[in-house]
């Protein structure tokens, strides 16, 4: 919330900054056509000395008028920077071409979101992930992720994982902080999370909890790692009330789960996870939360993700402001016990236990 208190540009700033919105699919567009042709990659090789528009013309083979419209989009939208008739690159085109990150959402937002975007506005009306059908015939988008295409799937798992795996180290000493024996992760996804447990602890054991889709490739990655004997799988759709999590688990845990669900669904999960869990368990939550981000942009970063619930994933789910996501907890009978922020690119840690 500090970041949002007060309107700083001035009026020219902000007219400025109007016309970058309303040209902003083109400046997307442009940024990630420059840097799949191997424009950018030049203009980087090319140095201080800087390279001119016929010898990318040159190297790429492209037309001297599709490389003159790319380039001098690329002044206006601050990748390159021109000197007589020397093209040479910013550092924000530096990022667009070499940052993990960048690459990380330049991808998910051009094969999983950027055509689905147009029907947003249906999206708000209907309460429907309307852009979804861009991708297949599902009703969300959980249902269709082992069948999306290849390199859309590749974009969803990276952008997935980038935010989550380099958390994983940190919130491991605290989830086994009471050496637990059993744990239950719900939504095991791929089984990262099922693998970096059993890898700490070699006595632990892990119950992954996902739709049938999900669990087939978990069970191929446990597999191929040698820890079947630890991991065991409950393929089930969690949006179904009448299904029950499986009990005897000293640890609940949930990486960047709940916010794939609505309001109403975070409860009916945790109100399982309370009738799962001993009166002494603990359920750990892992979540990026938009109000207790250190930085502007990661907040802005996530405030867009919502977005993405709202159009392609299900309709009815976001990126959370901890405030509200706190009493959903409550509302479900668990009260956090504490709270750590910082971890990984964007995360926050929940430790929660029952309410006594």
């Amino acid at each position: 919330m500090k970041f949002f208190k007060t309107d700083e540009r001035t009026a020219l700033e902000s007219i400025e900054y109007a016309q970058f919105i309303a040209y902003a699919p083109v400046v997307f567009q442009a940024a990630l056509t420059m840097r799949n042709l191997g424009i950018l990659a030049l203009v980087e090789k090319a140095g201080k000395e800087g390279i001119t528009a016929e010898e990318i013309v040159n190297k790429t083979g492209l037309s001297e008028y599709g490389v003159r419209v790319l380039v001098e989009a690329g002044l206006g939208i601050g990748l390159l920077i021109i000197n007589e008739d020397k093209y040479s690159i910013t550092k924000t085109g530096y990022y667009i071409l070499q940052d993990q990150m960048t690459h990380a959402n330049l991808d998910w937002m051009q094969d999983i979101c950027y055509r689905g975007l147009f029907d947003l506005t249906k999206s708000i009306e209907t309460g429907k992930p309307e852009g979804l059908k861009t991708l297949g015939n599902w009703p969300t988008l959980y249902e269709g992720l082992a069948h999306l295409k290849p390199h859309e799937q590749k974009s969803w798992f990276a952008f997935d994982h980038y935010y989550s795996s380099d958390s994983f180290p940190v919130v491991l000493p605290h989830v086994f902080s009471n050496h637990p024996k059993r744990i239950l992760d719900i939504g095991g996804n791929t089984g990262k999370w099922a693998l970096k447990c059993a890898d700490y602890d070699k006595d632990v054991k892990v119950t992954i909890v996902d739709l049938p889709g999900q669990i087939k490739m978990a069970e191929a990655n446990i597999s191929a790692a040698g820890f079947s004997d630890r991991v065991s799988f409950y393929p089930i759709n969690i949006l179904d009330e009448s299904n029950k999590f499986p009990k005897g688990h000293d640890v609940i845990w949930m990486s960047q789960f709940l916010d794939c669900f609505s309001d109403d669904e975070i409860v009916s999960i945790l109100k399982r996870c309370y009738e799962a869990l001993d009166d002494d368990g603990q359920v750990f939550i892992l979540e990026p939360f938009w109000d207790r981000q250190k930085f502007k942009v990661s907040a802005f970063c996530l405030q867009m993700t919502s977005l993405y619930f709202t159009n392609i994933a299900n309709g009815n789910s976001q990126m959370y402001n901890s405030e509200i996501f706190i009493r959903l907890i409550k509302k479900a009978g668990f009260e956090v016990r504490e709270i750590i922020d910082n971890i990984g690119v964007s995360n926050t840690l929940l430790k929660c236990s029952k309410i006594k």
